[in-house]
C-alpha cells in the first residue's frame, strides 16, 4: 500500500526502468526521481515551504510530474490549473488559493500566456512571489511578468538534490478545481495518502501491472482523470506514454509505435480515433479503453476495442470504479461499476425521506473511500455541506446500488427530471430519441411551465436530415410513457459545452436557458413558460 507520493518512484525496479515516454524522450524512474529532488531544492530556494501552494499551468510534460513530486517532498501543495484557462479564471484561482509560485510554459502552442498573465490585476496576486518559466530549447523570456522576473525551470532542475522528505502521508498535496459554469470553482484538497494509495488501487484493478502494459495518456494531468491514470502507471512501474495535447493521428502513431495496451480516454477522443481508420481492428495492441460515451461500446467492440465505463469526481478521484470486461457492451457503457478499493463503500439516499435506499432504487449516491478529499480548501461551510456525519461524501449524482458492492450512475441530480411526480433519468428519453433515423444525438432538459415540468429536447441531426418535430414526438409516444414524451424538439448544430480537464461536458443549464428563450419567443406559447427551470 502506497502512503506517500515518493513511494511511487522508490518502488523496487531496475534503475533503468522506463517511467515516461514524453514525445519520444525516454525518462527512467531514477531520472524522474532525481529531477523531482532537484526541483524541490529549487522551490525551497524560492521560499516555498510546508503548506505553501505552487500553481502548475502546464500541459502533459515531464516537468508537471517532477513538480508534483517535488512539492510532495517539501510538504507544499500543487494547485492544478488547466492550460485552457485565461486571465479571469487564472486571477481567481491564483488569488483565492494564495499561490506562492506559478510554473508555466510561455511558448506552448503559440498561446500568448504572457499577455494572459499581464491582463491580471497585480493586486489580486497578493501571495505570488515567483514565476517559473518552463522552456524547451532557446525560447526568449520577457524581463518581467506581473511584476516578477521569471526564473527558468531549468535553473530549478539544476539545483543540488533535496535529500529528505518534509511531507507525510496526511500532508495536503494537490488542489483540483471543480468544474462549473455558474459560480467560482471550489478547491478540492487531497492528501498524499489518498493520492498515492488510490494510484495503487487503480493500477491493480485496471491491469496496469501486466508485464507488457503500456499506458497512453492524452487527457490532462491537471484533472483527476489524467492524474489518476498517470500515477497508476508509475505505481505499476509500467511505461506512461504522454502527449501534451491530443491529436488523433499522433495518438494512433504512438499506440502503434509503443504497443499501447491501456488507454484512458473521454468519449470524444475514442470517436476521433475510430474515425481515423476503417480497418476491422485498427489498434491491435490495445486491450482496454477506459472511458466511454453512450452508444460507443458495441461498435468499438466490433472493431476490436473493449471499452469500459468508470466513475469519478474531483472529490473522490477518478477511476474509483469499473465495469467488468465480461459485461455486455450496454452494461459497460454505464457510469459506475464495482469500487476498486476493497474498503470503499457506496450507498444511495432518498432525498425526500433521508433514508438509505435498498439496491436498485434511485437516490443520491454517497461514497466513503480512502481516495476521498480532505475537504474544500478555505471553505469549511461547503465541506460540511458535502459530507455526512459518518464520513460519506455527497456526490450530487443520481444512481442506485447493486449487489456485490457496485453501483450505477445515472445523471447529475440537477439534470434529473421530475415529470408528473416521477423522477426520470433524461438518458431514458435520449436513448429513445437516438433511435430515430434522423437524429444523430440528443439532450433532454426540463422546463417549468404553467402545466408543470415538461421535457424539452435538443437534437443534432444526421447529415442531410431535416427535423419533423411532430414525427419525433410521435416516435417517442409509441415507445415511452406519455409523461416522459418531450413537449418540444429543437434542432441545433452543436450542444454548448465546457472543456474541463476531465473531458468535455455538455452545459445542461445553458440548454435549459435556450429552451425557455425559444419557447417564450413563440407567440402561441407566450406567457405559458417561465424562466424558472428545473
Amino acid at each position: 500500500m502506497f502512503t506517500m507520493l515518493s513511494d511511487l518512484l522508490s518502488r523496487p525496479a531496475p534503475k533503468d526502468a522506463v517511467a515516461l515516454i514524453d514525445r519520444n524522450r525516454i525518462v527512467t524512474a531514477d531520472a524522474l526521481e532525481e529531477e523531482s529532488r532537484r526541483v524541490a531544492q529549487g522551490l525551497l530556494e524560492l521560499g516555498v515551504g510546508e503548506g505553501d501552494r505552487v500553481a502548475l499551468w502546464l500541459p502533459n510534460v515531464t516537468a508537471w510530474l517532477a513538480c508534483l513530486f517535488a512539492c510532495a517532498r517539501i510538504g507544499a501543495i500543487v494547485v492544478s490549473v488547466n492550460t485552457r484557462f485565461r486571465s479571469t479564471e487564472l486571477q481567481d484561482i491564483l488569488g483565492r488559493s494564495g499561490a506562492r509560485v506559478l510554473v508555466f510554459w510561455p511558448g506552448f502552442r503559440g498561446i500568448d500566456f504572457e499577455g494572459i498573465l499581464n491582463d491580471i490585476d497585480p493586486a489580486s496576486l497578493h501571495a505570488l512571489s515567483a514565476i517559473v518559466a518552463y522552456t524547451e530549447g532557446t525560447e526568449l523570456l520577457p524581463t518581467r511578468i506581473v511584476g516578477h522576473a521569471p526564473v527558468r525551470y531549468e535553473t530549478l532542475a539544476e539545483s543540488t538534490p533535496f535529500t529528505s522528505d518534509h511531507g507525510n502521508p496526511d500532508s495536503g498535496v494537490i488542489l483540483f478545481t471543480t468544474s462549473g459554469t455558474t459560480r467560482a470553482p471550489k478547491f478540492v484538497l487531497h492528501k498524499q495518502r489518498a493520492i498515492a494509495g488510490h494510484a495503487g488501487h487503480v493500477a491493480r484493478a485496471f491491469g496496469f501491472e501486466a508485464a507488457d502494459a503500456r499506458i497512453l495518456l492524452t487527457i490532462p494531468l491537471c484533472g483527476t482523470f489524467g492524474l489518476t491514470a498517470g500515477l497508476a502507471a508509475l505505481a505499476a512501474g509500467r511505461p506512461l506514454v504522454m502527449m501534451p495535447t491530443f491529436d488523433a493521428r499522433n495518438a494512433a502513431e504512438l499506440i502503434s509505435r509503443y504497443a499501447v495496451t491501456h488507454f484512458p480516454a473521454a468519449g470524444d477522443i475514442v470517436a476521433q480515433l475510430l474515425a481515423l481508420s476503417s480497418e476491422a481492428r485498427p489498434y491491435p495492441s490495445v486491450r482496454l479503453v477506459i472511458g466511454v460515451r453512450t452508444g460507443q461500446a458495441a461498435p468499438a467492440q466490433a472493431r476490436g476495442l473493449r471499452l469500459v465505463g468508470v466513475y469519478g469526481s474531483s472529490e473522490v478521484q477518478a477511476m474509483v470504479s469499473r465495469h467488468s470486461e465480461s459485461a455486455t457492451p450496454e452494461q459497460r457503457e454505464l457510469g459506475g461499476g464495482v469500487l476498486v478499493a476493497r474498503e470503499a463503500r457506496v450507498r444511495a439516499r432518498d432525498a425526500a425521506s433521508g433514508g438509505i435506499l435498498p439496491h436498485g432504487q434511485n437516490g443520491e449516491l454517497e461514497f466513503r473511500m480512502p481516495s476521498q478529499m480532505v475537504g474544500y480548501f478555505g471553505d469549511e461551510d461547503a465541506t460540511r455541506a458535502a459530507t455526512t456525519e459518518d464520513g460519506y461524501v455527497r456526490s450530487g449524482d443520481l444512481g442506485y446500488t447493486v449487489e456485490g458492492g457496485g453501483f450505477v450512475f445515472l445523471a447529475r441530480i440537477g439534470d434529473a427530471l421530475r415529470l408528473s411526480g416521477f423522477l426520470v433519468n433524461p438518458l431514458e428519453i435520449e436513448a429513445v430519441l437516438n433511435e430515430h433515423p434522423a437524429i444523430e444525438t440528443s439532450q433532454v432538459v426540463g422546463v417549468e411551465s404553467a402545466r408543470g415540468t415538461e421535457a424539452v429536447t435538443f437534437v443534432v441531426l444526421k447529415a442531410d436530415a431535416k427535423l419533423d418535430e411532430r414525427a419525433v414526438i410521435a416516435h417517442c409516444a409509441r415507445r415511452i410513457a406519455r409523461f416522459k414524451v418531450p413537449a418540444r424538439v429543437f434542432a441545433v448544430d452543436a450542444f454548448p459545452v465546457t472543456h474541463s480537464a476531465n473531458g468535455t461536458k455538455i452545459q445542461k443549464a445553458k440548454l435549459r436557458e435556450m429552451a425557455v428563450r425559444m419557447m417564450m419567443s413563440e407567440t402561441e406559447n407566450a406567457g405559458i413558460y417561465s424562466s424558472k427551470t428545473s
